[in-house]
């Protein structure tokens, strides 16, 4: 078949190259600029690598990014990662129309950060889903769907690269195939079970040490590897990751006040909080320096019994300095 991909980064790479792997011709790649200073984009690169067309306009909803889909003459669009708005005169103009990625299982999870909220929202299941984009945000009839399981120490990264990325690969070819042959399904998503979420981001991301252990070790790992969930020790801003929740049964059992160091091992630091302790592997700093939570502990001269945010002792540094 006759495609174009319209997409970024690492994962409009990874479909680029399957269509291209099993003999598809791509006409044509639409890549969103890269902001200044930024790193190049994968899939920019991969087209420029292989000689394919490459578009890289500020927006899908102007009339070159019209005129130019239509120019390629393609049987469909594949939409692999896609932060730009593509109105419906953009994406209906292949003979086929156009097929999106979303990793969720949409309705649910509508919206950008739609990996790392189920996982915080202590989820055991997620997917994906390919669908027809509409002129809503993932609000289109679904094609396809995949369901992955959400382990209790699955990371936003476990979730995504080692399941949701290639399988969101495959699932593209597979809905391409169905689509192009005429056999696929439309299901238009039922607004009842529909739910959306914005950005997971800094403000998302600060742990609150008197929540209950949960919330705590699922904030931590559907935040992990990106944006980081995140608290102050001595003043400065401290990620964590690699969690791992102990949970108490009896009184007996607590380790400390919420949000005070229960424990210090030879690389991890265990934290007091409701319902139990929540153990951190590995820490890194605003100035991006990585360690192991033990190691950082160490090194700040934090002891059993410190509390790992606490405002009376930044306020007592920020005075003395």
């Amino acid at each position: 078949m006759r495609i174009a991909i319209i997409g970024q980064q690492a994962f409009g790479k990874s479909v680029l190259e399957a269509f291209l792997a099993r003999g598809d011709e791509v006409a044509g790649v639409f890549c969103a600029p890269e902001k200044p200073g930024a790193r190049p984009d994968p899939l920019r690169l991969a087209a420029e690598e292989r000689g394919l067309r490459l578009f890289q306009l500020p927006n899908l909803k102007s009339p070159a990014a019209e005129g130019a889909l239509r120019a390629l003459d393609v049987d469909l669009a594949v939409m692999a990662y896609v932060l730009q708005f593509a109105p419906q005169a953009f994406v209906n103009v292949p003979r086929h129309g156009t097929i999106q990625y979303h990793p969720s299982l949409l309705p649910k999870y509508r919206g950008p950060s739609s990996i790392n909220w189920p996982i915080i929202k202590g989820e055991t299941e997620t997917g994906l889903t390919i669908f027809r984009p509409n002129d809503g945000l993932d609000e289109g009839p679904v094609i396809l769907q995949k369901r992955v399981a959400i382990g209790p120490d699955d990371t936003l990264g476990t979730v995504y690269f080692d399941r949701l990325f290639p399988l969101g690969v495959e699932a593209m070819l597979e809905a391409a195939d169905l689509v192009v042959a005429g056999r696929h399904t439309e299901t238009v998503q039922d607004e009842d079970e529909a739910s959306y979420e914005g950005w997971c981001r800094d403000a998302e991301a600060r742990i609150n040490w008197s929540a209950h252990l949960d919330f705590i070790h699922n904030l931590i790992r559907g935040c992990d590897p990106a944006p980081g969930a995140w608290t102050t020790v001595l003043g400065q801003k401290v990620r964590l990751f690699d969690s791992r929740k102990h949970p108490v049964r009896r009184f007996g059992d607590v380790a400390g006040k919420p949000g005070t160091i229960a424990a210090i091992g030879d690389q991890t630091v265990s934290i007091a909080v409701q319902g139990g302790t929540v153990e951190i592997g590995k820490v890194r700093t605003e100035a991006g320096q990585k360690s192991s939570a033990a190691a950082f502990a160490k090194s700040h001269g934090l002891a059993v019994g410190d509390g790992f945010e606490s405002e009376a002792r930044e306020s007592l540094a920020a005075a003395a300095g």
